[in-house]
């Protein structure tokens, strides 16, 4: 059993308190590292793609579970980050101008979305986000000129300091790298005074407001943030799959996005990799099992939506608070033994955004 108590000013800020914490992750991370050498190719591949929805996962984590506002578009900052980084190639700059280029690109797209949208809120911003990733989606399969239309865009090879980043197990690091950058990165900005200003306009913007937080500057700080995460994320995808297509971006994977957000656990980057995780399963769960269900059933469209669906209600009904809340639950339950108390997580009462004024 462990009790949290603050010996000093800096047991606060730590990101890592105590050693089982330090030995956990670490040895997390070495099994990683030891992956491509320990599974197959398929795995360790389907692990590289795992490590890029996570990022993009954490991207729209940062827009809908830490500042509230809903997105249902952002497959079209994957879109702007994956084109925008293999135009660049394509015009002979290397490997990380370009990917940084390309970060700048889809920040500069949010701030031009992010600056409208911040008008609405609500099913209206979801609708105004939705009508975005339709429109970029039609802006590049008739920008024929640039991206190639809709026969797509072959990827230049990821060459960095002269090597070769294309093979498998070299991508698999360089993803893996990149997630712990952006993680930690996030981290740090969430922890911030940044992040405090993010959740104070989620839970009220009325309270923000009288504490001095600028709301609307907030607000577009936070889609700037994370369409640049997100595009950060979708230049990897654009190396992953080599040869990018605009109905590779549609609005199913703005669906699975907002899927793992939701059933990771809103406000915590955690459970947006735990999300990411979950969702990234599903398909290759699906084709697993599909000469178990029949032909009949096996050959039905939309069968990946329909688990999806399932996915999202059981967790509504049994785990509202996502993987991260069962996490945390699990968590107080070994820390605590045998003190613990069901009652310490009862489920209150949650107000509509329109409730709080009252």
């Amino acid at each position: 059993m462990r009790f949290d108590y603050d010996t000093s000013y800096r047991d606060g800020k730590r990101l890592l308190r105590y050693p089982s914490q330090k030995w956990t992750y670490a040895g997390l991370l070495l099994l990683l590292v030891a992956v491509p050498w320990l599974l197959p190719k398929y795995y360790v591949g389907e692990l590289t793609y795992l490590f890029i929805l996570s990022i993009a996962s954490m991207g729209l984590m940062v827009l809908s579970g830490y500042t509230g506002q809903v997105s249902l578009g952002h497959s079209a900052f994957v879109a702007v980050g994956a084109y925008a980084h293999a135009w660049f190639l394509t015009q002979g700059l290397p490997f990380l101008p370009s990917i940084l280029l390309a970060t700048g690109v889809s920040a500069l797209v949010g701030l031009a979305l992010g600056l409208p949208a911040i008008r609405v809120s609500g099913l209206y911003l979801a609708m105004v986000t939705l009508a975005f990733a339709i429109l970029i989606e039609h802006v590049l399969g008739r920008w024929k000129s640039v991206t190639g239309g809709f026969n797509g865009m072959p990827v230049n090879d990821p060459v960095l300091f002269g090597m070769d980043l294309s093979g498998l197990k070299p991508f698999y690091f360089l993803c893996l790298t990149c997630l712990v950058i952006v993680l930690l990165l996030l981290v740090n900005l969430t922890r911030g005074k940044t992040g405090r200003a993010f959740v104070g306009v989620r839970d009220s913007e009325a309270a923000a407001a009288s504490l001095g937080i600028w709301v609307a500057g907030t607000k577009v700080l936070a889609f700037v943030v994370s369409a640049a995460v997100t595009g950060f994320a979708g230049a990897l995808l654009a190396h992953h799959v080599r040869h990018i297509t605009p109905e590779g971006f549609n609005l199913l994977l703005s669906l699975e996005l907002v899927l793992m957000v939701k059933l990771g656990g809103l406000g915590s980057l955690r459970g947006a990799i735990m999300g990411a995780f979950l969702i990234g399963l599903v398909p290759p769960f699906i084709s697993q099992i599909k000469p178990l269900l029949g032909d009949r059933i096996a050959q039905q469209f939309g069968l990946e939506i329909f688990f999806f669906g399932l996915i999202l209600a059981v967790f509504v009904l049994f785990e509202p608070k996502g993987l991260n809340g069962r996490w945390l639950k699990l968590k107080a339950f070994f820390q605590t033994f045998p003190l613990y108390r069901k009652d310490v997580f009862k489920r209150g009462k949650s107000y509509m955004k329109s409730e709080r004024y009252r």
